[in-house]
């Protein structure tokens, strides 16, 4: 199967459709009130939404593409082959269960290892953010209003830098990037922890300017790699490495910012 612009069209639209069919019930559960919560072996939270949410998006996206692989947040690993759909079905399940509404849905396509398309819904928060390879990014209240999206022109850390910090329990363990943080933080004039899926939506539109993160995998970041990429930032591991299936940090941003951010978080 080639991976050109109309096969990237056609994903995309299936992913659109996909997290369409997801959303309904996510919103109706989290407006009702309506589910019980497990805790699952990594003592994460699970709820009938999270596994309802990727039954849809997995029922959409086997219609249109039998042959390809899933790796779902819920389902785990289905399948085998170049093309692998990447799925959390409620991405900040923490969020929905105690009643605030940054979650999101986040769906995403990896071809032999590259990912090449993203799709962020976050449907009770109001905003969508696509992108595909080579296709530039978007945000929007729905798959159809979207605007084209770049992020900032950020160079270096001072008053006018905003910087936004999610899960950084790992990092506060290590002392040299611990300090390095608390570097960047004292020469940087806003420091806000959205976290999830907002802070990349932020940053991919220029409204913040890095962000970094050391405790997450692929499945929380995949379609938001994609997104910021196309929105013209750098998104790499915090070690400067590209991201893949086994990534535990990240750091994202405008090109000079994230080097400039990196020489100081890499360094151990």
């Amino acid at each position: 199967m080639a991976l050109d612009a109309a096969f990237l069209a056609r994903a995309l639209a299936a992913a659109h459709a996909a997290a369409d069919a997801a959303a309904p019930g996510i919103r109706a559960r989290y407006r009702e009130r309506d589910f019980s919560i497990e805790t699952k072996a990594d003592a994460t939270p699970v709820t009938e939404a999270d596994r309802e949410a990727e039954g849809a998006i997995k029922r959409v996206l086997r219609e249109a593409f039998p042959d390809h692989a899933f790796l779902g947040e819920e389902e785990g690993r289905e399948g085998d082959g170049e093309f692998l759909w990447l799925i959390d079905p409620i991405d900040g399940t923490k969020a929905f269960v105690r009643g605030y509404p940054f979650f999101s849905t986040q769906i995403a396509l990896m071809h032999a290892g590259e990912l090449v398309l993203g799709v962020s819904d976050a449907c009770e928060y109001g905003e969508r953010a696509w992108a595909v390879r080579g296709g530039g990014a978007f945000i929007g209240r729905t798959a159809h209003d979207g605007r084209r999206v770049q992020v900032s022109d950020a160079q270096v850390f001072g008053p006018a830098t905003a910087v936004s910090g999610g899960n950084l329990k790992t990092l506060a363990g290590d002392a040299a990037r611990w300090a390095a943080w608390g570097a960047i933080v004292a020469e940087t004039g806003r420091i806000r922890g959205y976290g999830d899926f907002l802070h990349y939506h932020l940053l991919a539109r220029g409204a913040i300017d890095l962000v970094v993160e050391s405790d997450l995998n692929i499945l929380d970041i995949a379609a938001l790699v994609v997104i910021v990429r196309e929105a013209g930032g750098v998104f790499t591991t915090l070690e400067g490495g590209a991201i893949d299936l086994g990534v535990r940090g990240a750091l994202a941003g405008p090109p000079a910012l994230h080097a400039h951010a990196l020489a100081r978080l890499a360094t151990r």
